[in-house]
């Protein structure tokens, strides 16, 4: 199995990877289709279900699946230029995608949220449909959002796992599982960032991958000082504030003073992570890690190591987000990172074991150390629900990430007092998040029909 460390901390735009990001990657992926196809279109549909549908207005799924359908990509995402879209859309009921002309798309009655029928394949499905001067559908595809920002076709989703159980590896080092990781891990020789490096230079060469790795933490940085440089009420109705950047200028207010508790270095790192959640809350730049919603963990993480912990170097930052990267794409493999598959255990629990692994690995941890480290971070999330009030990524999200930074951080610091020898396998907890994620109610995962989102008011 292969997952670059690229796929799995992607630039891209808030609020979610799920439903603002993957229907804007389907959208750019059906005008390819369109343009390939011998068929001439009149205009465009497009039908939400499950999630997608559900909380798709909080997560401003509305605007991502007309801005991907006039041709906005998450990584090259132009706020001013997707307002004036938008805003050009409303006015005339057109779009016009590259290459295709103007093509009809009403939202009010071209983009339907259907509550009723949920598509087979997973939570956060679409269906985009071109049509001719009748309203007639002559092309349509099938997409599911599963998650990260991932996107696949009906077809594509019924092969992956053949597909990945019959090709041959392209990688030296092929780890499924964190059993297998720690074999080769000693085998090798190397740490598990080595082996991921290792892994990454199959597809690029080493140069890429530095300079592809200080863009990703670059992005991290910038959105961590934006927020704490921000205040304001945050979009969507919750008149939720900003308050980042308050406690921030409080701390370093404090800062030096004998008086301060030794427990307000967890001030720190809640801060860090609400920053970037409150930047992914008003759609502002992120990186999956491995989702936008549980965006702010890692980079909390880093920054609280860079700053407050002697002997940090940013030249391990690769080191950290390799690690980092190889835990998270065992998670995905085997279980999800899908809050609409597994609730928030998939999202913030799963940020918090690559968190926590990343931390482990630049203060010294062994390939065991490490391990125990995940597993520590992601047993203790086990069973949290995805329960948005209002369908936006506001409440309980932004601090949910900040306890996810801290738990990251205990994990790593339990794990490093050991010599990695520890009863339950990481392995075991990805199966029992995966197990308890299929047993969970559907209400439980991103719908907003329990939990907090039921019972705290929403105006």
């Amino acid at each position: 199995m292969f997952l670059s460390v690229f796929d799995m901390f992607k630039v891209g735009v808030g609020p979610s990877s799920s439903h603002t990001m993957g229907p804007m990657v389907a959208g750019g992926r059906f005008l390819d289709l369109l343009r390939a196809s011998p068929f001439h279109a009149h205009g465009l549909r497009a039908s939400l279900h499950g999630s997608l549908a559900f909380t798709g207005k909080g997560h401003a799924t509305d605007r991502a699946t007309i801005l991907g359908l006039a041709g906005f990509l998450p990584e090259s995402y132009e706020a001013e230029a997707a307002e004036d879209v938008l805003q050009a859309n409303r006015d005339t009921g057109v779009l016009s995608p590259e290459g295709l002309g103007a093509l009809q798309f009403r939202p009010a009655q071209d983009l339907i949220f259907d509550f009723d029928h949920a598509l087979p394949g997973h939570a956060n499905g679409m269906i985009l449909m071109a049509t001719d001067a009748q309203g007639d559908v002559i092309l349509q595809e099938i997409y599911y959002s599963i998650g990260g920002g991932f996107v696949l076709t009906e077809a594509e989703l019924s092969a992956v796992d053949d597909r990945a159980l019959a090709a041959p590896s392209p990688v030296p080092f092929p780890f499924r599982t964190a059993e297998e990781m720690l074999t080769m891990a000693h085998g090798s020789g190397l740490g598990i960032a080595g082996m991921k490096r290792a892994n990454e230079r199959r597809f690029r060469p080493e140069a890429e991958i530095d300079a592809g790795l200080a863009r990703i933490w670059a992005v991290m940085n910038d959105c961590i000082e934006r927020g704490l440089s921000t205040d304001g009420i945050l979009p969507g109705g919750l008149k939720v504030r900003r308050r980042a950047k308050a406690i921030h200028e409080s701390l370093k207010a404090e800062h030096g003073m004998n008086l301060t508790a030794p427990h307000v270095i967890n001030d720190w790192m809640s801060t860090y992570a609400m920053a970037v959640n409150e930047e992914n809350a008003a759609g502002g730049q992120v990186v999956t890690a491995p989702t936008n919603r549980a965006a702010g963990v890692v980079p909390a993480v880093i920054r609280y190591w860079l700053d407050h912990v002697p002997g940090a170097t940013s030249a391990r930052i690769p080191e950290f987000l390799l690690t980092a990267a190889a835990i998270g794409g065992l998670i995905k493999h085997n279980a999800s990172i899908s809050g609409a598959e597994c609730g928030c255990q998939a999202e913030v629990g799963s940020a918090a074991a690559m968190a926590a692994a990343g931390l482990c690995a630049v203060l010294g941890g062994t390939p065991e150390q490490i391990e125990n480290a995940a597993e520590i971070a992601l047993e203790h999330h086990l069973g949290m629900t995805c329960d948005p009030v209002k369908g936006l990524v506001q409440v309980p999200c932004i601090e949910r990430n900040g306890l996810g930074a801290i738990k990251a951080v205990s994990a790593a610091s339990l794990a490093l007092r050991g010599d990695g020898t520890h009863l339950v396998p990481l392995d075991a907890a990805i199966e029992t998040m995966r197990q308890t994620g299929r047993d969970m109610h559907e209400k439980y995962k991103e719908t907003s029909l329990g939990g907090l989102a039921v019972n705290v008011p929403n105006c």
